[in-house]
């Protein structure tokens, strides 16, 4: 796909944005462009590998026996209780949630270091806690041990979840940001195809000491971040905003886009630097009134992200599959197929298309799928599996077909658009603070769900579905009504957007 220089012409606004090379923005994908950006994607196969592995790792017998006894009994000699509380343990919960406390502070000390210091050293700090968390988790004596190694996974989350998207969208030119950026989803999906897989392994082992390879192995996605990182190039964006040498700057833009013609969007980052310089406090700047809608989509994304109910498969599919009466190596391989092939594919399926369908319509037609599998899962959950006994064998896998075909809707949707859309909407002056706003919603709201799932799995049995059925409904609306396309409009002239959005520019003010 070569780029047009027919189109080039001043003035047309619409039909700029339509051809998605801004204003007199040229260049190409370049192998420079390909090579960071995979390396900085890498960021998304630890978070990933992080969810996949909690969710396998709780259902594994010795590990529970060592850790959670008390659920182990639970699981194995209560008769008596329900199949919806097997597992409803607060410290077990704690074990999933505290990486994403430690993840959402993290994300706020990040925002700092990525502002002054540029993108790359966030992403090796975050590939750095990463590597000791893992050390730690997989060495693990006792639960004290075992909780510190989360928290330092969440300290590497948080710092690489809040620089590599926005590495991303930076590095990216503004017709293929879409693609690139979804590469971060792309690998999380990687992630978690890869710890599901580890897990199925792990779990045969003998002696009981399974669950500890599992837990090491997240070193390996994290060297690979950690040391791939070293040889990242800074952003053009970080050049011009943190050293102030706009040649150095040009001198890279040339060299990822291919071109010696970046005159036009060296100056649109020149002005968005000295915007952004004029700006002492991001986080309290963005609280004025022309950054409404950016502050509003920071919150509001990662929040209907995590309420999609993607959590109830990602982090406790194994056990939902055990739930619903199959046993413990059928749910491991099957949460394996569910959150990692269709994840995977679905989500590379969006890498292909997001460009050109647009941000909208996979978020609408995302959502409406995942409502009506959710629906209906409740509903069979509702009429087949009470409290005790176990579902027939042929709705349960009724159930993962449903629960693949809601899979695949997110994976194409809210999945990478939930990290793409808040990485390429912020302008640079507000953009690391409000990048630490939405990882650090993101997380927040994690934690909230993973705490609360399986004791709201026990109170609210089959009618969990249908709460989170609920969200998908409020978000798809939200779209609809809130959320301006971005597709192929250059990161720096985002603000157009709002200016000439129906509500939004009653807020911050027409287009003049």
């Amino acid at each position: 796909m070569g780029f047009n220089k027919n189109k080039l012409k001043s003035g047309v606004a619409m039909a700029i944005a339509k051809e998605g090379e801004g204003r007199g923005y040229s260049g190409k994908i370049t192998s420079v462009v390909i090579l960071s950006c995979m390396v900085a994607a890498t960021g998304g196969i630890i978070f990933g590998y992080d969810i996949g592995i909690s969710g396998g790792v709780t259902s594994m017998v010795p590990f529970l026996e060592k850790f959670f006894p008390d659920v182990y009994i639970k699981m194995k000699e209560d008769k008596n209780i329900s199949n919806y509380c097997k597992f409803d343990s607060q410290l077990l919960t704690a074990f999933t949630s505290s990486l994403y406390i430690a993840g959402l502070i993290a994300s706020f000390f990040a925002s700092s270091v990525t502002r002054s210091f540029g993108r790359k050293p966030s992403i090796l700090i975050g590939g750095a806690a990463f590597l000791i968390g893992a050390a730690l988790g997989g060495a693990a004596l006792n639960i004290y041990m075992l909780i510190l190694g989360r928290v330092m996974l969440g300290v590497g989350i948080g710092f690489a979840n809040q620089a590599a998207p926005l590495y991303l969208s930076e590095m990216a030119p503004p017709r293929y940001r879409g693609a690139i950026n979804i590469g971060f989803q792309l690998c999380v999906g990687i992630g978690v195809l890869s710890a599901n897989l580890i897990n199925f392994g792990t779990e045969k082992m003998k002696g009981g000491w399974g669950w500890r390879i599992s837990l090491v192995m997240a070193a390996v996605p994290a060297s690979m971040l950690t040391l791939g990182s070293l040889f990242l190039p800074e952003t053009p964006n970080s050049i011009i905003h943190n050293s102030k040498d706009h040649q150095k700057a040009k001198l890279m833009l040339q060299r990822i886009r291919g071109t010696n013609y970046v005159q036009q969007e060296l100056e649109d980052l020149i002005e968005a630097s000295n915007m952004s310089n004029s700006i002492k406090h991001p986080f309290k700047n963005i609280l004025d009134r022309k950054y409404r809608p950016q502050l509003v989509m920071a919150i509001a994304i990662p929040f209907f992200q995590q309420f999609t109910g993607i959590n109830v498969i990602s982090f406790y599919a194994p056990i939902l599959f055990l739930t619903i009466g199959l046993g413990e190596s059928a749910s491991l391989l099957l949460s394996a197929i569910v959150t990692g092939v269709v994840g995977t594919t679905s989500t590379f399926i969006s890498m292909l298309i997001v460009d050109k369908l647009g941000r909208r319509a996979l978020f609408i037609f995302g959502g409406i799928q995942m409502f009506f599998s959710q629906v209906i899962v409740g509903s069979i959950m509702a009429t087949q599996l009470g409290d005790h006994g176990e579902i027939n064998k042929k709705y349960a896998y009724l159930i993962l077909v449903l629960i693949c075909i809601y899979v695949g809707g997110f994976a194409w949707s809210w999945g990478p658009l939930g990290w793409l859309v808040p990485s390429e909407i912020f302008q640079l002056e507000i953009r690391s603070a409000a990048q630490s706003i939405a990882v650090a919603v993101n997380f927040l709201f994690t934690f909230i769900v993973a705490q609360t799932f399986l004791s709201m799995l026990c109170h609210f049995k089959f009618g969990t579905f249908f709460f989170f059925g609920g969200w998908v409904v409020v978000m798809t609306a939200f779209v609809y009504l809130l959320l301006p396309e971005t597709r192929n409009v250059p990161i720096e002239q985002m603000d157009r957007v709002w200016r000439e959005h129906f509500f939004w520019k009653r807020i911050v003010g027409e287009k003049s």
